[in-house]
């Protein structure tokens, strides 16, 4: 474990302006953080076809295999509908599918079950949940929790607004649904998509939530643990599996949280606010990596891509590690961007 001057000293390097290097073919590449959080910044990672133009680019996973799934929301100026992009571990293109999550792309998970491995899906614009194979077949769909108390209608017929953004699965199977966009309750279901319990809802108080954009199943302690990107309150929040609020965690190491990964005790942490932030196993802040210090974030992810600057991030909204340690990140910009950490060693 990292005693506390060297933790800072790695936060202070890692916040430091990007530096260069020169690869092998004499272009430069941007560098971000330090010692054994060194990476070099890859922007735009993955043999994208012509015809497809990628939308808000929201998730990010890897499966058994190496092969990088991307869900975006799709560009206008595409020519395809698909919002799934499938890249081998080289960044060559593979298949595309999807384009029933055109325009509510969101939250991507992907767990193995057996001998096969699935894909689940956030839908915010159709405000469901799905579950697919890694070929795209769907396996079910969840819509709005009507079964639970929490969203039942008020005296004048209006239900509360629903609108999932990701999801987590503990080793029992439930699924763990946050309702970041829509009440800020988290829903569960057991592994046949059935509704067990509600638990959160908007607040600041131990247990509330407001805006529960991110969730993972946290093991890093040995025992399972609800972990919430509690996004607007701008913390960090753990619960038991049943729903009980165990503590908060990383207030004033993480500024707007999306969501989660680990690697062994490290934890990832997109940060929406121009960063992305890698967290030690007691959640205490070991580097914050392509970070934009000016503040236009807001303003820069609707600019074109040429306007977006080398080595920094401007929204990241989710990110994953792979089996060497480097991280795709991709990031909520209207021209979408992927880009690779690759680890120094």
């Amino acid at each position: 474990m990292l005693n506390t001057t060297r933790r800072t000293a790695l936060a202070a390097l890692a916040a430091a302006p990007a530096a260069w290097t020169d690869d092998k073919s004499g272009s430069r590449t941007p560098m971000t953080g330090a010692g054994e959080w060194l990476f070099e910044v890859r922007h735009d990672w993955g043999e994208l076809p012509a015809r497809i133009a990628y939308g808000n680019t929201h998730g990010v996973c890897i499966d058994s295999q190496g092969f990088v799934y991307i869900h975006h929301t799709v560009n206008a100026a595409s020519q395809s509908d698909d919002t799934v992009v499938v890249f081998d571990p080289r960044g060559r293109f593979v298949r595309s599918w999807g384009a029933e999550f055109k325009g509510g792309a969101h939250g991507l998970a992907i767990r193995r079950e057996g001998a096969d491995e699935f894909l689940y899906f956030c839908d915010t614009r159709r405000a469901l949940v799905a579950k697919y194979s890694l070929r795209g077949e769907r396996v079910w769909e969840l819509g709005y929790p009507e079964e639970s108390p929490a969203y039942q209608p008020s005296a004048d017929g209006k239900r509360p607004r629903y609108s999932p953004t990701n999801l987590a699965i503990a080793s029992t199977g439930d699924i763990y649904v946050g309702d970041g966009y829509g009440s800020s309750f988290i829903n569960v279901y057991d592994a046949q998509g059935r509704w067990k319990f509600t638990f959160g809802g908007k607040g600041k108080e131990p247990g509330k939530l407001d805006c529960p954009h991110g969730i993972a199943i946290d093991r890093r302690s040995g025992q399972e643990r609800v972990l919430v990107a509690d996004r607007t309150n701008r913390r960090l929040q753990y619960f038991s599996l049943d729903g009980r609020h165990l503590g908060f965690a990383a207030e004033g190491a993480v500024k707007l949280p999306c969501h989660f990964d680990h690697r062994g005790s490290t934890l990832l942490v997109p940060d929406l606010e121009a960063r992305v932030t890698l967290l030690d196993g007691a959640d205490r802040l070991l580097a914050h990596l392509g970070e934009d210090p000016s503040g236009t974030w807001g303003e820069l992810r609707k600019q074109p891509r040429e306007r977006f600057p080398a080595g920094r991030f401007i929204c990241p909204h989710s990110a994953c590690f792979d089996k060497e340690g480097n991280i795709f990140v991709v990031e909520w910009v209207e021209a979408g961007r992927v880009t690779k950490l690759k680890r120094v060693v």
